[in-house]
């Protein structure tokens, strides 16, 4: 049945221009395109491609199974290495701490990616996982320049690639800024991400001096208002979208406040009359094709797998991860996209097959995290959940430490179940930090929803081995993180503008698939439990390089056999 959808049902412009692009490429490099008769694996791959795709949570694998074509998904999965056991072993499940993970082989503790956003205790201001105001834009707009990976503080498979192969070429590809920075690691030869004010691709200064010429060429095409200016209707008829909710439910935020098909996606990007809004494009399903298309002309253009040496590209799809805290995980908006998704593999790995030949690549797909279901859904089906209110616990926690120790600013700063608290006013006061830090964390374990409250005191004086607090350890990093750190029960979330959220140590949150497919790669599953950490040394042992010098990942044994 699913067989009769076209590849494409919908944005048929964009397939002829989409083509027209590839087929320009293919001619400009027709000269390099080898031969794919020779079908023995080299003794190593020529490419390295990472797919992560945002809150891809394991489930959606089985759940949205019957429905997937037989080139996407299910080819990586039936050709290829399926770990199903995989999950993070720190607390913070968010996007940054996920890239920064895979690409290091290193926990937050060490790699120092600790949450997307963060406490710069010296300068006393908020940092972002991947900012950096030294650097600047190249071929986009000035205020989307301004990232780096120089926050990340241990090394990446890439770097140590580029180490031991300086002609070897990483490139590192996702609509958001923060994945393609922090995927490609602080050796890359290029990081593009996309500019929300011009549509185009971008990078900034860190990598290079100037955009090269190829992506200021694709920039002119104006791909992004091809693909802004069509409908997003459903791929089925409504009523086959049996894995999700009704598409008309109370737990959507939506898009600009439309929760239910069409999406009049001309429309929507029109709002604001003084220019487009492209950061549409950011959360719907043509998001993806876009940098699926991006990524097709990075391998033509930069001739990656084309040479002698191995090169690496990562692809990281972030419009799952930004319309899934907008739908929440059982919304018809994100099955449809998943369904979607799937095709731009498809057609992904058939460019890869047919142009390099599978024998020369070695892929691996994964996600950054997963995601928690929307509150209201979990209480109407009676299981324990809800929304913890930071706002008002922290108005409620500065009134008690005032009645304690004397009207003061006594908390610095609040983010993602993380507490700074001035310890310049608790030293100058002459008061105990660590009992500080125990006072404000016995208060604060007390609001329904908080599991444990944990001081940085006992994370610095104690070594865990398991359970909660090794987790919640794996993530404490005594430079950046904060001196009480939330650990939220199963099914809360804490309140957000959005439907939901990811950020936990559950299950649901930290389960993630890891998939193996083509170059010596063979067919099977592996269900021993392993956590994201064992990507980097693992590619490490396939390339035979040092391993990232902050990895304590296993290798993946099973693969090596």
């Amino acid at each position: 049945m699913w067989e009769d959808i076209p590849v494409n049902a919908f944005f048929s412009s964009r397939v002829i221009l989409g083509f027209s692009i590839c087929f320009l490429s293919f001619i400009h490099s027709g000269n390099i395109l080898a031969q794919n008769g020779r079908r023995i694996p080299p003794e190593k791959p020529k490419l390295i491609v990472g797919i992560t795709v945002s809150q891809m949570r394991y489930d959606y694998i089985s759940r949205y199974w019957n429905k997937f074509g037989d080139n996407g998904f299910k080819k990586l999965i039936n050709d290829g290495a399926f770990c199903r056991n995989v999950r993070y072993n720190y607390l913070f499940t968010q996007a940054a701490p996920g890239m920064a993970t895979i690409a290091t082989g290193a926990v937050p503790a060490v790699h120092g990616i600790i949450a997307d956003e963060w406490y710069d205790k010296v300068k006393k201001i908020a940092v972002k996982a991947a900012a950096d105001e030294k650097v600047k834009a190249l071929g986009g707009s000035y205020d989307m320049g301004f990232y780096s990976p120089h926050r990340v503080v241990s090394s990446t498979v890439s770097d140590e690639l580029r180490f031991a192969s300086p002609a070897s070429r990483v490139i590192s590809i996702a609509l958001d800024p923060e994945p393609a920075v922090l995927a490609g690691g602080h050796s890359a030869n290029a990081a593009y991400w996309f500019d929300p004010y011009n549509g185009g691709w971008m990078s900034s200064s860190w990598y290079m001096d100037s955009l090269p010429r190829w992506v200021a060429d694709f920039n002119k095409k104006k791909i992004a208002d091809v693909y802004l200016s069509e409908m997003w209707n459903p791929l089925l008829p409504l009523d086959q979208y049996s894995e999700s909710l009704p598409d008309r439910n109370e737990y959507e935020k939506g898009i600009q406040g439309q929760i239910v098909f069409p999406y009049d996606l001309n429309k929507l990007t029109q709002k604001k009359k003084e220019r487009r809004n492209y950061d549409l494009l950011r959360f719907v399903p043509s998001g993806n094709t876009y940098t699926k298309d991006f990524a097709i002309n990075a391998i033509l253009n930069d001739l990656l797998g084309m040479r002698s040496v191995t090169d690496m590209l990562y692809v990281t799809f972030t419009v799952t991860g930004n319309a899934g805290v907008l739908y929440g995980n059982k919304s018809v908006e994100m099955e449809d996209l998943f369904l979607r998704l799937d095709k731009d593999i498809a057609h992904f790995l058939n460019f890869i097959d047919e142009t390099l030949g599978r024998e020369n690549v070695l892929v691996f797909l994964t996600a950054d995290r997963g995601i928690a279901y929307v509150p209201g859904y979990l209480e109407q089906s009676r299981v324990p959940s809800g929304v913890f209110n930071a706002n008002q616990a922290m108005a409620l926690l500065s009134s008690y430490l005032n009645i304690l120790y004397g009207k003061a600013d006594w908390i610095s700063y609040y983010k993602n179940q993380q507490l700074y608290l001035n310890q310049q006013l608790i030293e100058d006061s002459k008061l105990s930090l660590e009992q500080f830090q125990t006072t404000a964390a016995n208060f604060l374990v007390q609001f329904t929803g908080v599991a444990n409250a944990v001081t940085a005191s006992t994370l610095q004086q104690s070594n865990f081995t398991s359970g909660i607090l090794w987790k919640i350890q794996n993530n404490y990093n005594q430079k950046r993180s904060g001196d009480v750190i939330l650990h939220l029960e199963p099914g809360w979330i804490e309140k957000t503008e959005n439907a939901t959220a990811a950020n936990s140590s559950w299950a649901y949150d930290s389960h993630v698939p890891l998939i193996w497919y083509a170059w010596k790669i063979r067919r099977q599953n592996i269900n021993t439990l392993y956590d994201p950490t064992c990507i980097a040394p693992t590619l490490s042992v396939f390339l035979d390089i040092m391993f990232p010098n902050g990895s304590a990942g296993n290798t993946i044994m099973e693969l090596l056999q």
